[in-house]
């Protein structure tokens, strides 16, 4: 198969899809990759590297787009790239398309197939192609927060962790997943005073294990939050639910109840947002303030630290970006149930069920829609 690898085209993203390891694999396998000149710049890989292992440098993404079968990248494919898609190609990416009825309008009239990284699930219903840039941005959202709290960037001129004789600042992480764990360890690390809210209890077990009695867990619900809005100096929304859009945590008349210029990062912003004033910004724009309260909403954090977070990707990326040029795509997804889930768009349908709703659209099953999309070729 030809695989091609384009250079990220949203703002501010400089990761890359595939590493010179990579290349590496899939030309040791009999596939062709294609990598797009300047492509992993962003990342510090040079494209003598990709060429080293094999890879062919091509100008730009329209050749890249026409050469290639399988296109694999990191973001959702922006307008531009929409438009350069045909039936026969194989998308592998992040897509998002809950919130994004327009994309997905734009993928389903491609009548590409196309796999999302964020709906794979392994064995046990988790999501391995997420989870490394959930880590991530859950990080970064601490980071983030606590340089938002900072007088001359709009913040309220909290110290995350306080001093002896002044008392360190609330964080509130709404969600105990992967980015919430990730979030309360920096924030615990930054030795903030730390709450961590979920909606189950056996999560929220592991959670206190994991944290060592060094932060608060907190069953999840409208009353528990709003109770410790009124504290909160950074609330980090870390809401997840699998392929569909995010539900609100925090509407707008709760923001009266916050410190004026208290932080809100939301890191569910790329599945529509957790709070009811959110909205996309850019690494280059990062924030606004809505009724006195800075909120910190890119979407694409993990874009900032490309060097970590292209290497982070890959890392899980590449057994299945193996086993579907290997296999095409309709053995690919027989053979791995949690590749299919994977699959959002195919045939000109929607095929995932939470996207379907999401958008508005009908579902037609992963099975049904392959079956009307032009072959892959294994």
């Amino acid at each position: 198969m030809r695989v091609g690898v384009p250079t990220e085209v949203k703002a501010d993203e400089y990761r890359v899809a595939i590493t010179p390891a990579g290349v590496r694999e899939l030309v040791e396998r009999g596939h062709e990759v294609l990598i797009q000149k300047g492509a992993g710049a962003g990342s510090t890989i040079p494209d003598e590297e990709y060429e080293a292992q094999g890879a062919t440098i091509v100008p730009d993404a329209a050749a890249l787009f026409e050469a290639a079968e399988m296109i694999v990248k990191v973001k959702e494919p922006q307008p531009e790239e929409v438009a350069m898609l045909r039936s026969d190609h194989l998308l592998f990416t992040y897509l998002h398309l809950a919130p994004a009825p327009e994309l997905t309008r734009g993928l389903m009239e491609s009548g590409a197939t196309c796999v999302a990284y964020e709906t794979v699930e392994d064995a046990h219903g988790r999501l391995p192609l997420l989870a490394p840039m959930s880590e991530v941005a859950g990080k970064i959202a601490t980071q983030a927060g606590a340089f938002m709290l900072e007088k001359p960037l709009g913040g309220r001129g909290v110290l995350l962790g306080g001093v002896p004789g002044v008392a360190a600042a609330t964080v509130l992480v709404i969600g105990g997943g992967v980015v919430g764990m990730n979030a309360a360890f920096i924030a615990i690390g930054m030795e903030a005073d730390v709450y961590v809210f979920d909606r189950s209890i056996d999560r929220l077990r592991e959670l206190d294990v994991a944290f060592g009695g060094r932060a608060s867990t907190v069953y999840s619900s409208t009353l528990a939050i709003e109770q410790m809005l009124p504290r909160a100096d950074l609330v980090i929304g870390a809401v997840l639910i699998h392929g569909a859009r995010a539900p609100w945590v925090i509407k707008r008349d709760q923001l009266r109840l916050m410190k004026e210029r208290a932080v809100l990062v939301d890191v569910s912003i790329d599945q529509g947002g957790c709070f009811e004033t959110s909205r996309p910004t850019t690494h280059s724009d990062p924030t606004y303030v809505v009724d006195g309260i800075t909120h910190y909403c890119v979407t694409n954090m993990p874009g900032a630290v490309p060097v970590t977070s292209t290497f982070a990707l890959t890392n899980a990326t590449l057994p299945y970006v193996l086993a579907l040029a290997d296999n095409g795509v309709r053995n690919a997804v027989t053979r791995d149930p949690g590749l299919r889930s994977g699959v959002n768009v195919a045939g000109g349908r929607v095929t995932h069920p939470a996207v379907a709703e999401a958008v508005g659209v009908s579902y037609t099953p992963v099975e049904e829609a392959i079956r009307l999309s032009t072959p892959q070729t294994a």
